[in-house]
């Protein structure tokens, strides 16, 4: 069963694509450097921070905390959009349950094989579209798009959506990001076009 989250716009804008995209057809490849390879048998998810259980967790243990599949669109701050995206993983919420999220917790901060970083506040995090995705289309997620698990985040431009991720801390303050500290939007609502920070 796939849950259909392509109508997450109508809470953010009139139209499903976002002021200033495109609509493509293909799946452009956008990453900030080189692309690690991390096979799926030596990954590793860890969930720190304001947690009342810190963990880490193999692919098993990951996979077991319960999986779903989703159809979303994908928006890039570089201005293309691709609709009817078909993510299968963990969503996020699941995670935070089971390792309980401090009620102090106000931001989210994660963290990728290549060293990349990028932060979200709680409540946009905490949604059931916020999903650590492991396979596009039925098919394991391509290394070149983030495999083994990347997170997608349909209601939000796509770099909050660490490739390749290996960590997830929940945090008491907010922290900024790889692309954050270098002027892009924590908050990267794609409705409103925060694509640079204000500050």
């Amino acid at each position: 069963m796939v849950r259909d989250v392509t109508d997450v716009y109508r809470e953010f804008g009139d139209e499903r694509l976002p002021p200033g995209q495109h609509r493509t057809e293909s799946f452009p490849i956008l990453s900030k450097g080189n692309e690690p390879r991390v096979p799926r048998e030596e990954w590793s998810l860890s969930v720190t921070g304001a947690v009342d259980d810190a963990v880490t967790l193999d692919w098993d243990e990951f996979t077991a905390l319960g999986v779903e599949t989703q159809r979303q669109d994908f928006h890039c701050v570089t201005g293309w959009s691709k609709f009817d995206c078909e993510f299968t993983g963990v969503p996020l919420t699941t995670l935070a349950d089971h390792v309980g999220v401090d009620d102090d917790a106000v931001h989210v901060m994660f963290s990728a094989a290549d060293d990349y970083t990028t932060d979200l506040p709680l409540d946009a995090s905490l949604r059931p579209e916020t999903l650590l995705a492991f396979e596009f289309d039925g098919d394991p997620l391509p290394r070149s798009h983030g495999g083994p698990v990347r997170v997608v985040t349909p209601h939000r431009y796509a770099y909050k959506g660490a490739k390749w991720v290996t960590g997830v801390e929940f945090l008491t303050e907010p922290e900024r990001g790889f692309w954050e500290r270098r002027g892009y939007s924590v908050t990267a609502n794609p409705w409103d076009e925060e694509r640079y920070s204000d500050s």
